[in-house]
């Protein structure tokens, strides 16, 4: 699966030190092998997954939009999924900054 990253994903790991960079690197490669390995959010954040991971003691949170069960059932034509990763960071105001991205994402 191909990851596509949203641009509060990019700047921070933009800013992040190498280190973080490169743990981040490896959960996203974690989580393109096995889309399942977050937890799936309701209400709000219906659709998105959070895969928690820790870095120097100190857990961060990992959003993203894996491909739907149907998307990814296979068929006679090639298919290239995608998977949305919108934001990384530590908890603090992790699920408002992300619901507030999502709905500015969503209005035009």
């Amino acid at each position: 699966m191909k990851a596509n990253f949203k641009r509060p994903f990019s700047q921070y790991v933009k800013k992040a030190r190498k280190p973080l960079q490169l743990v981040i690197e490896d959960a996203v490669e974690d989580i393109c092998a096995n889309p399942d390995i977050g937890e799936a959010k309701r209400g709000d954040l219906a659709g998105i997954w959070v895969h928690k991971f820790k870095f120097q003691r100190q857990e961060y949170l990992m959003a993203y939009r894996p491909p739907t069960a149907e998307q990814r059932r296979p068929r006679a034509e090639i298919a290239f999924l995608m998977i949305d990763f919108y934001q990384v960071g530590s908890h603090e105001n992790f699920y408002e900054e992300l619901k507030r991205y999502l709905r500015t994402e969503r209005t035009p």
